[in-house]
């Protein structure tokens, strides 16, 4: 393909990825409007990145929120041309699809069309939070349809960088992860970050020990080393990674979050071009797996969940 032809669907309360993935995409963004709607911040971030903004042949084409106002102020803001009644109506005239939305519950009912349509399909993350969920989204992977669904911090570059000084530790034998707001819209970013940075270890065993406000969740891994996973709703807003082998320890902070999300934007893009999905859903299976058999331990007032090879 030559130009490709994006379509974005969403948002979600709380979720700004339609207006600056757009931005990103296009090269143009509208800082006043991205604040007036709410996030200062993201105009902030596209405001120090603007030279850098702009992915060559591709354009997000067609865009379509819940809300008409909402897809028109996307559209103004990152100069999307089309704002389209239904989201389905970009079939035919898009040559893959940015569902943005990044509450799990709506994932499946908005992806199928377009996965039946054999439209490539990027999900933002958490792709699902229940198995259920989550092998319909397998068996449609499985059935050859173009899927693909991570959190950004995989491609963060303090992950990255990360991933130079982890050997020096020695045998793995404790990491801890802290981050904001809570374990189901965010426990996938450290799931996903410590993952990418471990090159996606096995889990044998996911407990929750959380309490209201504050979710804590245990995973054992099969390599020998336990993580746990914290997300305060009312801690000052942070991802960290400590890493602690038996020969020292490193400790990881994610603070810029254009560079992943671009990095993202970027890896779906060559995936397009490859005509294949270049990171395996494998690992989105194993992220969400984990992400899920800690809500199921927590239904279970806390007791363990074992995870089968």
């Amino acid at each position: 393909m030559d130009m490709i032809r994006l379509g974005i669907i969403g948002m979600s309360v709380g979720n700004a990825h339609p207006y600056s993935w757009s931005s990103i995409i296009n090269g143009s963004f509208d800082p006043a409007e991205i604040a007036r709607v709410g996030y200062p911040a993201v105009a902030a971030y596209l405001t120090a990145n603007a030279d850098t903004l702009g992915i060559d042949g591709t354009q997000v084409t067609h865009v379509w929120c819940q809300e008409e106002s909402v897809a028109r102020s996307i559209a103004r803001s990152a100069a999307i041309p089309h704002v389209v009644n239904r989201m389905e109506d970009m079939i035919g005239h898009v040559d893959a699809v940015i569902l943005a939305r990044d509450d799990p519950g709506q994932h499946m009912q908005m992806a199928s069309p377009f996965l039946a349509a054999d439209v490539p399909l990027f999900i933002d993350k958490p792709l699902s939070v229940t198995m259920e969920e989550l092998h319909w989204f397998s068996q449609q992977e499985a059935a050859g349809k173009f899927l693909m669904s991570c959190s950004s911090m995989r491609y963060a570059a303090e992950c990255r960088t990360a991933k130079t000084f982890l050997p020096a530790l020695g045998e793995l034998q404790l990491v801890t992860a802290v981050g904001k707001k809570d374990w189901t819209t965010y426990g996938i970013h450290m799931v996903e970050g410590l993952s990418g940075m471990l090159e996606d270890p096995l889990p044998k065993r996911v407990q929750y020990v959380g309490a209201p406000d504050r979710d804590i969740v245990l995973v054992d891994f099969a390599a020998g080393f336990t993580a746990s996973f914290h997300l305060f709703k009312h801690i000052s807003p942070t991802f960290q990674f400590t890493f602690y082998g038996k020969e020292g320890w490193h400790q990881v902070e994610i603070q810029n979050s254009y560079i992943m999300f671009k990095e993202t934007i970027l890896t779906f893009v060559k995936s397009l071009r490859a005509k294949r999905a270049l990171l395996s859903f494998t690992k989105t299976y194993r992220v969400i797996e984990i992400v899920s058999k800690a809500l199921e331990s927590k239904a279970l007032n806390g007791n363990p969940v074992v995870i089968h090879p």
